[in-house]
């Protein structure tokens, strides 16, 4: 769906994104992740042909992007992480006239209340909270039902609610067997979401895997448990591998003694900080 091969970009002489080659399978969540200015979203722009000054192949559906021309965006819906808004318009008026842009029309009344925002469809969205900025902005990009959605920072400034009901809607296109991409610094998110990520540090993909892959090549899971010795409250750990090594909690697990047990494993931020050194919040 997305094949991109020795990409080079930069803003001024000094080169910004670097040789960075990747493939997005159809029906795949693909995830950038870094931190800020790693080149997460002047990468996302160079996909979805918003910059065409580059140097190797980008393709998106079979089109190298500086080859595009206006049937390219009616198979991709880009949701940027600010929105782009008509702010003197209601929020049914900015939706009908990005419907008509596109050959194929969407039903501005279902994805509304997709979002939970019927009730301030004719609300002007200069009135809108942040929020629902953001979600409206979301199902803009949804409208023309397209096959790759591009995702910038989709949860951000969202309350915990509203966020998990932009990651539900995330989760249905993919069923429906969309491809999406998404960008973010949010290593919950991709944990969740992604298929795969790719760690990006300035304007290089520094490791490309499945989260799980991720967190299990470096260290994987330990034990932790706690226990009573001699009136005081003590801790052990052991590897999830080496558990039936362990005399002292087969020990405990025998006796009934064990205060509490729990598995442990490194998070994408900690293997992102012990691939690249850098924190991605």
């Amino acid at each position: 769906m997305i094949s991109v091969k020795n990409l080079n970009f930069s803003y001024t002489k000094k080169p910004f994104i670097e040789h960075v080659t990747f493939e997005v399978k159809s029906g795949e969540i693909f995830g950038f992740l870094g931190p800020s200015g790693a080149g997460k979203s002047t990468l996302q722009k160079i996909l979805t042909g918003l910059i065409t000054t580059y140097t190797g192949s980008v393709k998106v559906n079979g089109t190298e992007v500086k080859q595009r021309d206006n049937s390219f965006y009616e198979q991709i819906g880009v949701d940027f992480e600010f929105p782009s808004l008509y702010e003197k318009l209601t929020a049914r008026g900015n939706l009908s006239f990005f419907n008509s842009l596109y050959k194929k029309q969407g039903d501005i009344d279902a994805l509304l209340a997709s979002v939970g925002l019927t009730a301030d469809a004719a609300k002007k969205v200069a009135d809108y909270s942040k929020g629902m900025k953001s979600r409206l902005n979301f199902i803009k990009a949804l409208l023309h039902d397209p096959s790759i959605l591009f995702l910038d920072e989709p949860t951000s400034g969202l309350d915990p609610s509203n966020a998990r009901l932009m990651k539900d809607i995330v989760l249905t296109e993919k069923a429906r067997g969309k491809t999406i991409i998404l960008t973010t610094h949010n290593m919950y998110d991709a944990t969740e979401l992604c298929d795969r990520v790719a760690f990006i540090v300035d304007g290089e993909i520094k490791a490309l895997d499945t989260p799980h892959n991720l967190i299990m090549s470096k260290g994987a899971a330990k034990i932790q448990y706690t226990y009573l010795h001699n009136g005081r409250e003590e801790k052990g750990q052991v590897s999830l591998s080496k558990t039936s090594e362990d005399e002292l909690l087969a020990r405990l697990l025998r006796n009934n003694q064990l205060l509490s047990i729990h598995s442990s494993e490194p998070t994408l931020n900690d293997i992102f900080v012990e691939i690249t050194g850098r924190r991605l919040q």
